[in-house]
């Protein structure tokens, strides 16, 4: 007689980037044991296939985690991980006034949304006839291993041009994908530093995971706010034996 394979509850969520809802279903412990050895391997890119693939798996093949933009993904996998293991995360924080104290602190991960800045917008106005369309980075966007605030020129100049999704040029619309990354670098290194830095702000504008959470330097008493942003700060080790 073969054992009972125990079903799993299903859920919903709305992507963030699209008015568009998903269903998907907790982790299992199987899926939880490959994020286990990733995590201990401390390999980004280890780590990321295993998010990649759990996303992937546990919204029932309706989501490409590795083509949706990296606050979608982000999101997901939020939701799954809070209802895998439990909504409520424990993690220690640093406290801002003196820097070295480390304060514990639990977040509800239900309440922890994707936050759009006011002046974010996808289309980058270079002049009254060019403009730039934008798309937002996935997870493959950048090497993993590399450290964004750390990135070289090339570097930089490489996730731009894989953000862009089209170039408007009066009523002509050219399609990135019938040009060279060196067509696309050469046209980027001929824009002014007004248009450069449109580009950047919508970078830095683009909707992330974020949240604000007050803390009390036990030392000190000094109250400060800490801001979380991003998958990596919300990333709290699940464990196989307690939640």
């Amino acid at each position: 007689m073969a054992l009972p394979i125990l079903e799993t509850a299903t859920y919903e969520l709305t992507l963030p980037s699209a008015d568009v809802v998903i269903k998907y279903r907790p982790f299992l412990v199987k899926e939880e044991k490959v994020l286990l050895q990733a995590l201990e391997s401390n390999d980004d890119v280890e780590i990321k296939n295993a998010i990649c693939d759990i996303v992937s798996t546990c919204t029932f093949g309706q989501v490409n985690a590795r083509a949706i933009p990296t606050f979608d993904l982000e999101y997901i996998f939020l939701q799954i991980r809070a209802k895998s293991v439990g909504e409520i995360a424990k993690v220690r924080l640093k406290c801002p006034d003196d820097n070295e104290t480390h304060v514990n602190h639990e977040i509800d991960l239900s309440k922890i949304d994707v936050q759009v800045d006011d002046e974010h917008t996808n289309e980058v106005v270079v002049n009254d006839k060019i403009k730039i369309i934008m798309k937002y980075p996935t997870i493959d966007t950048v090497d993993p291993k590399v450290n964004v605030e750390g990135m070289k020129t090339q570097q930089v100049f490489d996730m731009i041009t894989n953000c862009i999704h089209s170039i408007i040029e009066g009523e002509q619309e050219h399609n990135v994908k019938d040009y060279t990354q060196d067509d696309l670098n050469k046209f980027i290194e001929s824009l002014d530093r007004q248009a450069f830095n449109k580009l950047n702000k919508f970078f830095e504008t683009m909707p992330q995971l974020r949240h604000e959470i007050e803390v009390e330097n036990p030392k000190t008493k000094v109250k400060s706010k800490v801001v979380l942003k991003g998958a990596q700060d919300f990333f709290v080790l699940p464990s196989l034996t307690t939640a």
